[in-house]
């Protein structure tokens, strides 16, 4: 495997890191098993990519693109929360007419910014290539949402929607007012998401309706790959676990793909994934047989 592709798969792999954060906290957090990450993905795509277009700056284009997608996270929990609608079926309702939402947005199935100003562009140091320059600034931004994240669920709100996941009851017997936790942490975890959306949509040269198709499985795949590698108690550790799982499994994905004697072609994307998911949930069943051979 080329330089190249390891800088490409390290720039994805961050990307996604930040889907993973945002998955994590909707399926970890809150226990909330939301598929509207495969619309909020590329809903934030879409809103940079047009919005660059029309002449925004990258920057404003990208922070509109986050706080719309919050809004879309928003929604789903206040079709649980308020209209009383399970919680899996809200999201797809909301991934759904996202779907059609994104059309709208864009005019068309896809927006180029091949010739457009992006954030990478803006901030690329010239005496830096770009396929080095994406990946160091990506880290930034990927650690500034860990510590971001990190910080804010130690604070009391942070504390009280940690509570509400783990028992609803106990929390609102505590006073905590726990649909509006739901709401705050879809609406975090979605806003990570369309982050991550515009910043590929960027990266790519362009947003694409169908951009956002898998994103959740790749998103789970990667929170279920970081905490089989790396287990962890504490929430520090946690969000540090599956950022690493994202980039190890675009590494895998790019490994698998790359490697001639294996004679996987790009449509064998999907089959590396479920490989590579399944080989996870394994590791802790195999950890705990392991250990159990050594007592007896």
């Amino acid at each position: 495997m080329s330089i190249y592709s390891l800088w490409g798969a390290l720039e994805i792999g961050l990307i996604f890191g930040l889907v993973a954060l945002g998955v994590f906290i909707s399926f970890r957090i809150l226990r909330f098993p939301d598929l509207t990450v495969d619309g909020s993905f590329p809903l934030g795509g879409a809103v940079a990519a047009t919005l660059i277009t029309q002449g925004f700056d990258p920057f404003s284009a990208t922070a509109i693109a986050t706080l719309i997608g919050a809004g879309a996270g928003m929604v789903t929990g206040w079709l649980n929360v308020r209209l009383k609608i399970m919680d899996l079926l809200a999201s797809i309702l909301m991934m759904i007419a996202l779907y059609s939402i994104n059309l709208r947005i864009m005019g068309k199935p896809n927006v180029p910014l091949i010739m457009e100003p992006t954030v990478f562009s803006v901030l690329q140091p010239e005496n830096l290539g770009d396929y080095m320059a994406r990946p160091l600034l990506l880290i930034v931004v990927v650690l500034a949402a860990k510590l971001l994240l990190d910080w804010f669920f130690a604070t009391q709100t942070g504390l009280a929607m940690r509570a509400t996941g783990s028992n609803a009851r106990m929390a609102r017997s505590q006073g905590v007012a726990t649909g509006n936790m739901v709401l705050l942490g879809m609406a975090i975890s979605n806003a990570l998401v369309a982050l991550a959306g515009a910043l590929f949509a960027q990266s790519q040269g362009g947003a694409d309706i169908s951009m956002g198709i898998g994103t959740i499985v790749i998103g789970l795949a990667a929170v279920i790959v970081g905490e089989s590698i790396l287990p962890a108690r504490r929430l520090v550790y946690a969000t540090l676990a599956v950022i690493l799982g994202a980039i190890l499994y675009r590494f895998f994905i790019a490994l698998a793909l790359n490697a001639d004697f294996i004679g996987l072609k790009a449509q064998d994307l999907n089959l590396v994934t479920a490989i590579l998911v399944t080989v996870a949930l394994v590791i802790p069943l195999l950890k705990k047989r392991f250990k159990g051979g050594r007592k007896a």
